[in-house]
């Protein structure tokens, strides 16, 4: 069984009930002339490959699908929050991909919709698993800079070179690193300044903890264990798991660069 994932970019003018379609859909189509607001939205299907082409699914049948099914729901929801003078909010929003789902997923029988992802800006998205689903699963990215060395006591010099190489060197290094927290969020009600909470309980009960530290030093949990991305992930975990507030940590996930990231769940 293959999964086939496709981002569809769409541009919505809140200020107008009349969408400009536009001729780029790598920006975004509709394009949201003037001021509008960016989405991207990525379906999830699965299925055995058709043998004769080789594909799930042609891409541009799922493109299709959801300009023609989903931007108007989301066009529609826009327009009338805004007329009314209300905010969209992530169960608002969570609400249209529900009734996203169930305009498409039977689109492409017999392939499956496993997945929809809202991208609400390059660092936070929301995501359900099914279109009766009672939950969505908010994730948000933040960013640390730390400083480490990579030894293990038990190891003679030449090992613990051989083990970590570079990164066993005394004088230590310094990465950018990338969390990224998700919880689960019920699609009954939200809480006023939940999100705000969200993150000052990351950075108050994590980020503070690592950032422009030297990891060794500065943070008791590393003064015996080395601290690897697969150990950070672990440490946000406990950090944070019963510091949440009105959500469900489900997963953190730490980037060490571009390439390396560890995730932990339980």
């Amino acid at each position: 069984m293959h999964t086939l994932t496709r981002q569809v970019r769409f541009s919505l003018n809140p200020f107008s009930a009349r969408q400009v379609q536009g001729f780029n859909s790598y920006a975004s189509k509709p394009c949201g002339e003037g001021l509008a607001l960016y989405f991207s939205l990525w379906v999830d299907l699965a299925s055995p490959l058709d043998l004769d082409t080789g594909f799930v699914v042609n891409v541009s049948e799922i493109d299709g699908v959801v300009r023609r099914d989903v931007v108007p729901l989301f066009a529609e929801m826009i327009y009338e929050t805004f007329q009314d003078r209300q905010t969209p909010t992530l169960i608002s929003l969570a609400e249209v991909l529900k009734k996203s789902w169930a305009v498409i997923e039977n689109s492409f029988q017999p392939k499956i919709v496993t997945q929809l992802s809202l991208e609400l800006a390059p660092f936070r998205r929301i995501t359900i698993g099914s279109g009766e689903a009672q939950m969505f699963i908010y994730s948000e990215k933040f960013e640390f800079s730390a400083m480490h060395q990579l030894w293990n006591d038990k190891f003679d010099e030449t090992t613990n070179f051989e083990v970590f190489r570079r990164c066993a060197n005394a004088a230590g290094h310094g990465h950018n690193y990338v969390l990224e927290v998700s919880v689960e969020k019920t699609t009954g009600t939200e809480k006023n300044g939940w999100h705000s909470e969200f993150e000052k309980d990351v950075k108050e009960h994590f980020l503070d903890l690592v950032d422009h530290k030297n990891l060794n030093v500065d943070v008791a949990e590393f003064e015996s264990l080395n601290p690897t991305v697969e150990n950070l992930s672990f440490l946000a975990w406990q950090k944070l798991e019963k510091k949440l507030k009105n959500a469900k940590l489900c997963k953190v996930v730490v980037w060490e660069n571009d390439r390396t990231y560890c995730s932990y769940s339980e």
